[in-house]
């Protein structure tokens, strides 16, 4: 029988750092998100009043799986809503339960929640997959808790799917023909400029010895990133602001020490003219920032990196490309499907607060639908 240990701050959690390695290697569709380091970074650096409460489900004393919750406070109209959910903040597009058995876990994680004082106003799982059945898994365990839950779309991702092709040809001629002739025509104008070329940083981990972060290919990317449209962004999310560098940097030695660093550039003449920024985990490519030098624009340096970066992912084996969630007219050239993700939300009966957020969603579904 599974039992609930909760963890609510750094130095405890860096104690079960190992079995956590151990069990994302066994969990379906894991990313890099869902490491203890990508975690540990993010808490470092972006915690900002949030509560820590990490599920530890263990059997006999050994860990067999875990659930990273937060509870964030998120400001609404009606007030400061607090919300407990898990704590991938929207960097990512998929998260989940962690282990080879994620419907008990979550199971037991959610009942521990239940019977717990509350301490939040509504408990929110979002960013889950709906390609793979997780949202019956979540459904299943939450009911099992006995903690009713609305379920609603929450992303749409765009997904280069290449698994489902006999190569990168096979890829290829599945674009249109006019956006074939486009990037060839783009590389064509580029090469006037110098030798147009691919460099794509994948170290091993530090297992394998390959844990070198490369800071100079992670230089030119913020430089690159200078020169973009991202300079001019006022989300505090692009990989050249000032706010997150730290955060970003922190894990970019941490995905590099895991083996889950993917950095590409493109070089026209040797000058870094576009980048692609993303984590890799068990085939699985989840792009992070991308961006071009905004003076070549017009020469489809992005377009290039990008047919170059997927031609070399089928060479490396990869299963799936991310593409995230946002901005997804300018990657329909690209993606092969898109893929959507759910969120499940639990209103306590008696919490006030959360019964207006209940009401006031309900309201803009009758209007959507009217």
């Amino acid at each position: 029988m599974l039992t609930i240990r909760e963890i609510d701050n750094l130095n405890d959690l860096a104690q079960i750092r190992t079995p956590w390695q151990a069990l994302l290697a066994q969990t379906p569709g894991a990313t890099f998100f869902q490491s203890y380091d990508w975690l540990a970074a993010y808490w470092t650096h972006c915690a900002g009043g949030q509560t820590l409460r990490v599920l530890v489900a263990e059997e006999g004393g050994v860990v067999r799986g875990i659930v990273p919750l937060v509870v964030r406070r998120e400001r609404r109209r009606m007030g400061t809503l607090r919300v407990l959910g898990y704590p991938l903040d929207n960097w990512g597009t998929l998260y989940g339960p962690i282990g080879p058995d994620p419907q008990a876990v979550l199971s037991a994680a959610l009942e521990y929640v239940a019977l717990r004082p509350r301490d939040w106003d509504i408990l929110e799982l979002r960013w889950v997959d709906t390609a793979n059945g997780e949202e019956l898994l979540s459904a299943r365990a939450l009911a099992s808790a006995g903690l009713a839950a609305a379920q609603e779309p929450w992303q749409c991702r765009a997904v280069v799917a290449l698994d489902q092709f006999s190569g990168w040809n096979d890829y290829w001629l599945s674009r249109s023909g006019r956006w074939r002739s486009n990037v060839r025509r783009a590389e064509k104008k580029l090469a006037t400029g110098g030798r147009v070329e691919h460099v794509r940083y994948r170290p091993a981990g530090l297992r394998a010895g390959q844990c070198d972060p490369s800071w100079e290919l992670y230089a030119a990317c913020e430089q690159i990133a200078r020169a973009s449209w991202q300079a001019h962004s006022t989300s505090g999310t692009t990989l050249s602001h000032e706010a997150i560098r730290p955060f970003l940097a922190d894990c970019h030695c941490r995905a590099a020490s895991n083996g889950a660093l993917d950095m590409n550039l493109l070089l026209v003449g040797g000058r870094p003219v576009a980048f692609n920024y993303a984590y890799h985990y068990q085939g699985g490519v989840t792009g992070l920032r991308t961006g071009y030098d905004r003076t070549l624009a017009s020469d489809g340096a992005g377009s290039v990196l990008q047919a170059r970066m997927i031609e070399d992912s089928f060479a490396r084996g990869d299963k799936v490309y991310d593409l995230g969630a946002d901005y997804l007219d300018c990657k329909r050239y690209w993606l092969t499907e898109t893929r959507g993700t759910a969120r499940f939300t639990h209103f306590p009966p008696r919490a006030a607060r959360a019964q207006m957020v209940r009401w006031k969603r309900g309201i803009e579904r009758w209007l959507v639908r009217a």
